[in-house]
């Protein structure tokens, strides 16, 4: 199989329960939701999407033939440290090319995988950490998992709609909008009336971190 990567490095987790780990981002290119063109942008399922996965000109991204060619890719971005490698998978919508073979490859040179999905895809076996984050209009399959990252506020998509989904960990992520500071200081009531859900804010961009 050959998949398209929009960009790969090496950073910190920047939101969710694990942040600030050491981490690997392989951006898939693509999603199912939303083009990734602001001219369809309006008509979208997901029109709040704040990252670009389109094409593969990112740093590091391209068109890569095979699940070693890329895992090869994912452990020299990585470097020589043998501990704690940890690969987020994202996108875009990553399950769209996520597959055994690759799970199988990074799992090889001792990579804990997670990923990032909107969950509108079942997930396949042995993925280590998955993260769902929701998105109103669209429907869910993945109801089970980590980490469940609900964008907020959401008019169609509130905490209690998946109040019987199955995660560990319930994170609020103020929408990113001219209305941020009215979304943060709303996830903040809420998490403060509801002590199930967390806040998550967006450390990478408070801290310029890529």
């Amino acid at each position: 199989m050959s998949y398209a990567v929009k960009e790969l490095f090496l950073t910190l987790q920047g939101e969710g329960a694990q942040t600030g780990m050491r981490a690997v981002f392989l951006r898939f290119a693509g999603c199912n939701l939303w083009s990734g063109l602001e001219r369809d942008r309006a008509r979208a399922v997901c029109q709040f999407c704040d990252t670009d996965f389109v094409g593969t000109d990112g740093p590091r991204g391209g068109k890569f033939r095979g699940a070693d060619a890329l895992a090869q890719a994912v452990q020299q971005e990585w470097g020589p440290t043998e501990e704690h490698r940890l690969v987020v998978c994202t996108g875009g919508e990553p399950l769209l090319q996520l597959d055994a073979a690759l799970i199988d490859a990074l799992h090889g040179l001792g990579f804990r995988i997670a990923v990032e999905s909107n969950g509108t895809i079942a997930a396949p076996p042995g993925i280590d950490w998955l993260c769902i984050s929701p998105k109103a209009g669209s429907e869910t399959v993945q109801r089970n998992g980590d980490e469940l990252k609900l964008v907020y506020p959401q008019a169609d998509l509130l905490p209690e709609t998946v109040a019987g989904w199955d995660f560990r960990h319930h994170f609020l992520q103020p929408m990113d909008s001219p209305m941020q500071q009215e979304n943060v200081a709303a996830a903040i009531a809420y998490c403060l009336a509801n002590p199930k859900w967390r806040l998550s804010l967006q450390t990478h961009k408070l801290t310029g971190i890529p």
